[in-house]
Parts: C-alpha cells; structure tokens; sequence
C-alpha cells in the first residue's frame, strides 16, 4: 500500500491502521508518489491520497496517473474532509476508485479497501486468462494456415514432378508474383493480404496439367499443332479442377487461383489462351504470373531447352522473344528485376 500524505503524522496513524495488511510505502507529495507508483508499479495494490497532497493535490495526482493509464490498473483512494459534489466529480473522472471521508473508521476502510483490491486482482486473473486464450487460438490458426498453404504447395509440387521439374518452381512463381505485385504499380490498390492470397493462388497457375499426358507433358521436341492443342487445355481444365473443390472456395485464394489458372497464359497482345484477351482485359495477377511462369522457365533447364542466364532471360523477355508482355507489365519487371535475380543465387 502507498500511503500519500503532507502530514507525517497523519501518514503515521494510517500506517499503523494498516501495517498488518502487508507492507507500506510512504510519499508526502506529489512527485514522491508519482515516483513512489512508477517505481513499485508491480507490487502496488492500493494507494491512499490525501486530497491536499503537496505539490498540487489529489487531483493533480490523479491527472498525471490518469494520463499515464495507471488509474485503470491501480486502485486508488482519495482522503476527503467533506463530501463536495463538484469536487468528487472530478474525482471519479480522473479514474479514482473510491472516498473515503476524514475522520476515518477502521472497519469501514479496510472492507472497502479489502473488496476493491480483491476485485482488480480477479479482473487482473481474467484478462491475463483471455490473452492466454487468445494467444493460444492465435497460434492454432496460424498453424491451420500454414498447413493449408503447405498442403496447396505440396499439390502444386506433386504436378510440377510430373513434368520432371523442381517442386521449388511454384515457390520461385509465389516469391516472383509477390515481388511483382507489392513493389510495383501492378500491385496498386492490393492490401498486403489480397497479395498474400495472390501469391499462394499462384502455385496453382498448372494444376490443370494433371489431366496432360505425360507423353505430351515431358516431350524433349516441339509439339505438334495438336498435341499443344492438348496441352493448352490444361488452362480451362486447372480452372474446372478448382472449381470443383468445396473447401477451396471458403479460401482468400479462391477467386485468385481460378482466375490465375484459366488466364496465365493469356498475353497483352491478345495472342495468348484460352480466350485470346488483351491488355485491359487481364487481371494484374494473372499479368504476374504470367511474367513469372516465363521467366522462372527460362532460368531453369526443361526437357526441352538448356538454363538461361539472368541477363538472357531478361533480354528475351523484353525484347518479346517469350511472348506479347504489354509496357506496364514489362516496365514493372524491370523495376525489379534485380530483386527477381536474387531468388535464384
């Protein structure tokens, strides 16, 4: 308990009223109890102010702790001489719990002091049990999240095997599209969770090509007129598969993804698939991607091509040798394209 009085006498009969309560600390102004509260803020149960503390009074007291949030979490007792509506007004304002009026009656104060002490304790116990709680549920949400970004991945990766390449190509595609979308204009008016769910969408982009025949899917030649008829139906066919998932839908992502795998091959000139869309009519993610796919392609050894350098790939992609990229899209690509090379050190 702290005990807040001008008087030293005064502080002295209070002490003695209270002293087999627990232990007692003293302040006979203002900034001593300021400092008094500051310095014993963990041990403080209660604290007794006498309305004309030196220094200012109660209430310059309960303003300064006020201000500090101190009065919400510390009980706090003002010694009145006489019951003065305005003032006690004011009192309460500033956070005091309670009055108690001079000359004090033992019995009366200690109930009073005893129940308020115990009430913040137990409001104390109860906060500290609902942010357990909610610490705890955080983290199992997080854990639920990660497992199902984790198991989309580990789908995306499963497909990716099949064409005889890394699973890492779909992390490389997220990483790549996040880039893209939060460190360039194509990203504008996207919150940083929209580009999240984006990001996971995009591994994604060829869950169709689990309906390609592997002999179409790995061949080491050109493909034939119908044979990329075939595998250019792996857009539709990825948005279909999606679409037939129920607990997909429920998901950020959803939307996303079967935008994404229907319209990641579609190119700003209008020549790409399945629908032959132009710049304007092709979302910024699925724009991303697109780029992504490409570049991620480039870089790394197919079945059908070696492994091209940075300064190759980025070449290739802005000269139009992989397809109608428009000016924004490639604009974007060059303002981090140095960023993008890094993934692949």
């Amino acid at each position: 308990m702290l005990i807040a009085d001008g008087d030293a006498s005064a502080r002295s009969v209070l002490r003695g009223l209270f002293s087999h309560k627990g232990d007692i600390a003293e302040a006979g102004s203002v900034s001593e109890a300021i400092e008094a509260i500051l310095k014993g803020s963990d041990v403080l149960c209660v604290a007794l102010v006498d309305e004309a503390l030196p220094g200012g009074g109660a209430l310059t007291l309960l303003r300064e702790l006020y201000n500090r949030g101190i009065s919400r979490r510390l009980p706090l007792f003002v010694l009145i001489s006489e019951v003065n509506d305005s003032y006690m007004r004011e009192v309460f304002r500033l956070g005091a719990t309670d009055v108690l009026i001079k000359p004090i009656m033992p019995f009366v104060a200690l109930r009073r002091i005893a129940g308020v002490v115990e009430l913040y304790k137990t409001r104390a116990r109860l906060t500290s049990l609902v942010e357990m709680q909610e610490e705890h549920m955080n983290e199992q949400t997080r854990q639920i999240i990660e497992l199902s970004h984790g198991m989309v991945e580990s789908l995306a990766a499963a497909i990716e095997f099949r064409s005889e390449e890394s699973g890492t190509h779909v992390r490389r595609i997220r990483e790549i599209t996040s880039i893209l979308l939060s460190e360039t204009v194509l990203g504008e008016g996207l919150g940083s969770n929209e580009i999240e769910h984006i990001a996971l969408a995009s591994v994604l982009h060829d869950v169709g090509k689990i309906a390609v025949p592997d002999a179409i899917l790995n061949k080491p030649g050109k493909l034939t007129r119908e044979e990329f008829e075939i595998m250019k139906r792996h857009t539709v066919q990825g948005e279909a598969l999606l679409a037939s998932i129920p607990q997909l839908r429920e998901h950020g992502s959803y939307k996303y993804a079967l935008d994404i795998a229907r319209h990641h091959h579609e190119r700003g000139d209008g020549k790409g698939y399945p629908d032959g869309l132009k710049y304007g009519e092709i979302s910024p993610w699925s724009r991303a991607v697109s780029l992504a796919d490409v570049y991620d392609a480039l870089r790394m050894q197919r079945v059908y091509k070696p492994a091209y350098s940075h300064s190759e790939a980025k070449n290739m992609i802005r000269t139009g040798q992989c397809g109608g990229f428009d000016g924004e899209l490639l604009e974007s690509f060059m303002q981090v394209e140095g960023h993008i090379a890094s993934l692949y050190k």
